[in-house]
């Protein structure tokens, strides 16, 4: 087989190599995907003990576990960027998590504030707010926080994960 593959000869045509190609590039592009797909469930990301005795037990006593619409946003929603690009380069940093969680080196304090809180704005962008639908004090604080440039984190730290043991409440 291997043989017949280096050599087709007259039996087996570029245009058949062609299609065997082709099928394998589908199936190993289809496997890639799938394998993007299923490292994107919340039982996924809670399958080892760092996440699920840790950062989990957090994530379920906020209102984005339990809420009363009952919508609830789970770790890929926040932690994994939707466009395929972005999702892509995201998995590659994190299996670069998973070498360093192996190591005992990994360290995670303040990263949604350094990416300008880019888990919170999958959802919730500054820019599509309808202020004058919000309530005043929400309304002045969003408009002051767009204008000044700061993040989400810097006025919504507690929301979805623990207040960190420095904060100070206003």
């Amino acid at each position: 087989w291997w043989h017949t593959l280096w050599k087709p000869g007259t039996r087996y045509s570029l245009g058949s190599l062609a299609i065997f190609f082709t099928l394998v590039g589908v199936i190993s592009w289809g496997a890639f995907n799938w394998s993007l797909e299923l490292t994107n469930t919340e039982a996924f990301c809670i399958s080892c003990h760092e996440m699920k005795d840790n950062v989990y037990q957090e994530y379920k006593d906020t209102i984005h576990y339990s809420n009363r619409s009952g919508v609830r946003a789970t770790c890929p929603d926040c932690h994994v960027p939707k466009e395929w690009i972005y999702k892509v380069a995201r998995k590659v940093r994190a299996t670069n998590e998973l070498f360093h969680t192996l190591r005992g080196t990994i360290d995670t304090p303040e990263k949604m504030k350094e990416n300008d809180s880019r888990e919170c704005r999958n959802c919730h962008e500054m820019k599509s707010m309808d202020f004058d639908e919000q309530q005043g004090r929400s309304s002045r604080k969003h408009k002051a926080a767009l204008q000044d440039g700061k993040t989400c984190i810097d006025c919504h730290k507690g929301i979805a994960h623990e207040l960190p043991d420095e904060y100070e409440e206003e």
